[in-house]
């Protein structure tokens, strides 16, 4: 295997998808869905669909392939029909008995998915809770599934869609390695069967394993490193691949739009991820999938109305879906009632146990409610469901600090901050655990670098600067306290208490070292906290003395309020700029 840069692979594959021929993947999509329609492979075949609608300007009745069946399938047609009957009305059992005997690939396939699809649904069945379906050790179905395919294997007897099958149960079994190779080798035979692909860009730990597959150069493979890049939350470059995708004709994907909106989101960009899911509800109104993740932007922006709307929406569309019961557990946790969201979160994993954001969402409810046994049992659950998620270690990590457990919650959020290396918000719970356990230089790199990377939070320099001023460093402390309240200025968004403390600190430092106008400008800045406004009193009579001991200065009472260096009406911080490179250059080299 051989790994490419990715600097020159991003530019190498935007050359590809400009160069595609639309009519040629039309045809191709045509073929897919009949291929996967036979096999039962419903979501692969409503994905394709939808694909296909996005390219309408291409008329499908030229491009309709002429399908020739094998002669071995065409002698067991009759069961196969019988069997695929079946398993459309969901009886499984009854599918696999009448195609048990059959030889042929296609029958073969819908013996043994029918097999896998059974167990799974009895397993789900059987579970009383949740977290016992999903940690449902009778997996017995999955054993016997993965000795019969097993052996079809190793005598390279299998299609590509046997092959996915295989992929599928072995990961269900953990064994990830295996489940790699054999999804590779599923999609280097049947390149167009998106669920092979999706399962693999699942299974994915890294960028560098992501370089080194071996994967065909097909259209497909581009929509496939679109949705790993995603998971592997390398947001730019998913973001130049979907942007690339609507240049290139499909700009009308539901599928491309939906992505986008994910893009945003992850991004952090509410804004522009909520415009895009309203746009995405206008084109695809009874849309159901990513519309949870939808819900959550309504409930950060404390859109009351709006998600209650969005809820009823839901419901009306269907009320049995997990994305509806997320939707209205959302719903119920921003009116308070967590109770109530607890329970819409456990019927949307009744439904699908393995569902990530019922496990994450059910989690911080619980910690609403102050269970925190049962709020580490659900974001437990969440990282095995998918261990990418930064959310459920973040949530893992907030749940042990309320147990003033810093070293085990240090360890979950520094699970979080290498799934999102540039998020300021995980930085800063690494510094404040790495202060509360008396670790002060790692918490002052942590601050720095938190500010570095925007903090989003706009705590990272007042923390920084209160660091600074307890181990003494006092000029450190004097540039980062500057720096925050230009900061606040610039923002917009003001904390008295962070405020008033930065100007006290101010007065002083310059009062020590005679900067008698800018001691004088944060003294009086400090009579306008109630915090501070004896102190900031105080401060000015002590600059009024200093300054009438000077030759030439007559002693004016009155100086205290509006001497020398009255600067009424000026809102503008003068302090003296102690430059931030100061604390910078000394946090560098520690």
């Amino acid at each position: 295997m051989t790994s490419v840069s990715p600097s020159s692979d991003l530019k190498k594959k935007m050359a590809a998808v400009s160069s595609w021929d639309l009519k040629e993947i039309k045809r191709d999509i045509l073929k897919a869905q009949i291929d996967c329609s036979k096999r039962g492979l419903h979501h692969s075949v409503k994905w394709m669909a939808e694909l296909s609608h996005s390219l309408s300007q291409i008329k499908a009745k030229d491009l309709l392939p002429n399908v020739e069946e094998p002669e071995d399938f065409l002698s067991e047609l009759e069961q196969y029909t019988l069997a695929k009957s079946y398993f459309d009305l969901s009886e499984y059992r009854r599918a696999a008995f009448f195609v048990q005997d059959c030889r042929s690939d296609k029958a073969y396939f819908l013996h043994m998915y029918s097999l896998y699809k059974a167990g799974a649904k009895k397993a789900l069945e059987d579970a009383v809770e949740p977290i016992e379906a999903h940690c449902n050790k009778d997996n017995d179905y999955l054993k016997d599934l993965r000795s019969d395919l097993d052996k079809k294997y190793k005598a390279d007897e299998l299609d590509g869609f046997c092959l996915y099958l295989y992929g599928v149960v072995l990961k269900k079994l953990d064994l990830m390695k295996e489940a790699l190779d054999v999804l590779v080798k599923a999609i280097q035979v049947e390149p167009l069967h998106w669920g092979a692909w999706q399962e693999l860009s699942l299974i994915i730990p890294d960028r560098e394993m992501l370089n080194n597959l071996e994967l065909p150069d097909h259209w497909l493979k581009q929509f496939f490193l679109g949705q790993t890049y995603l998971e592997l939350q390398i947001i730019d470059e998913a973001l130049k691949i979907y942007q690339d995708l609507i240049n290139n004709g499909f700009s009308n994907s539901t599928y491309v739009k939906a992505q986008m909106a994910l893009v945003h989101h992850h991004n952090t960009d509410v804004d522009s991820a909520m415009k895009a899911f309203a746009d995405l509800q206008k084109v695809d109104p009874y849309r159901l999938e990513n519309m949870d993740i939808y819900s959550n932007l309504l409930y950060i922006k404390n859109m009351r109305v709006e998600l209650a709307c969005l809820a009823h929406h839901c419901c009306d569309i269907d009320n049995y879906k997990t994305e509806t019961c997320c939707i209205i557990g959302n719903y119920y946790s921003l009116r308070g009632q967590h109770e109530k969201g607890v329970l819409y979160f456990q019927r949307a994993l009744k439904l699908n146990p393995n569902y990530l954001s019922a496990w994450t969402l059910m989690g911080h409810e619980y910690m609403e409610l102050k269970n925190t046994n049962a709020a580490i049992q659900s974001y437990r659950t969440a990282t095995e469901v998918n261990p990418r998620d930064y959310r459920a270690w973040y949530g893992l990590g907030q749940t042990y600090e309320i147990l003033k457990m810093y070293s085990y919650c240090l360890y979950y959020y520094m699970k979080a901050q290498v799934l999102r290396p540039n998020d300021s918000r995980m930085v800063m719970a690494l510094g404040e655990v790495y202060e509360k356990l008396d670790r002060l230089q790692e918490a002052k790199k942590c601050y720095w670098k938190a500010h570095a990377l925007g903090d989003m939070e706009g705590l990272a320099l007042i923390k920084l600067a209160r660091l600074f001023e307890r181990l003494g460093e006092d000029d450190q402390a004097a540039a980062a306290f500057t720096e925050y309240l230009s900061e606040v200025e610039r923002r917009g968004v003001y904390s008295t208490e962070d405020q008033s403390s930065a100007y006290r600190f101010l007065a002083n430092y310059h009062l020590k070292r005679g900067n008698l106008e800018e001691a004088f400008f944060a003294a009086q800045k400090c009579t306008e906290y109630d915090e501070t406004k004896e102190e900031g009193k105080a401060l000015l009579r002590e600059i009024s003395r200093r300054e009438s001991t000077k030759p030439g200065i007559r002693n004016d009472p009155e100086s205290a309020s509006g001497g020398p260096y009255s600067i009424s009406g000026c809102s503008t911080p003068v302090l003296r700029q102690v430059t931030m490179n100061l604390f910078a250059s000394q946090i560098d080299k520690e």
